[in-house]
């Protein structure tokens, strides 16, 4: 009875083998695989699973959601990077006449235009005592039409000319108003700091 059973398993083996179909790819890349008992004649080699095309299937899809996660993980790492270049970029300053000629001093830096806190804050001091507002309504330039205005007495003309891309267009805003004065400076006398009295 015992060897009979054996015959009736050896039987089944050469009538049925498994063969491996790929059901489907998960969203994630990773190939779903189910077997299942198909019929076939004896004849018939069985399927492996670890080779033949639905391995190499599922090996590309493998391989695809490495790329995938690769590229992904490239982007993110760039993205945080550049992240914190452009909150490097807008470091904060106080809203005082500090903080003004520090955030011109490192606009001019990156601009290649020469000057020194301390030649900015001279010429501050004498041209409007370091309020952002004042105007002159009585010298030659009041006289033509032009006032000078801001922290270091520009004129609009010199202003428009020497504004620097990237501060504001306003000739009172105190950045925009420094840094185009130490530009048209630079320009004229080689830096703010060679200036010591009206120029």
């Amino acid at each position: 009875m015992f060897s009979s059973r054996i015959a009736d398993l050896r039987n089944l083996d050469t009538t049925t083998t498994r063969k491996a179909t790929l059901a489907g790819v998960a969203a994630a890349g990773v190939a779903a695989l189910t077997f299942s008992l198909v019929p076939t004649d004896a004849s018939a080699a069985p399927v492996n699973a670890s080779s033949g095309p639905v391995a190499a299937a599922a090996a590309k899809v493998s391989a695809q959601a490495t790329t995938v996660k690769a590229s992904t993980a490239k982007q993110q790492i760039t993205a945080i990077k550049a992240a914190g270049t452009k909150a490097a970029d807008k470091a904060t300053y106080p809203d005082n006449l500090d903080g003004w000629i520090r955030e011109a001093l490192s606009i001019m830096k990156k601009n290649g235009i020469p000057g020194s806190y301390e030649g900015l804050h001279r010429n501050i001091m004498r041209e409007s005592s370091g309020n952002p507002w004042a105007i002159n309504l009585w010298d030659i330039n009041a006289k033509n039409g032009i006032p000078s205005k801001g922290l270091l007495q520009v004129i609009p003309p010199t202003f428009k000319a020497y504004h620097v891309k990237g501060t504001p267009n306003n000739i009172y805003d105190p950045v925009a108003n420094i840094v185009a004065a130490a530009n048209y400076a630079a320009d004229r006398y080689g830096s703010m700091d060679n200036v010591n009295s009206a120029y």
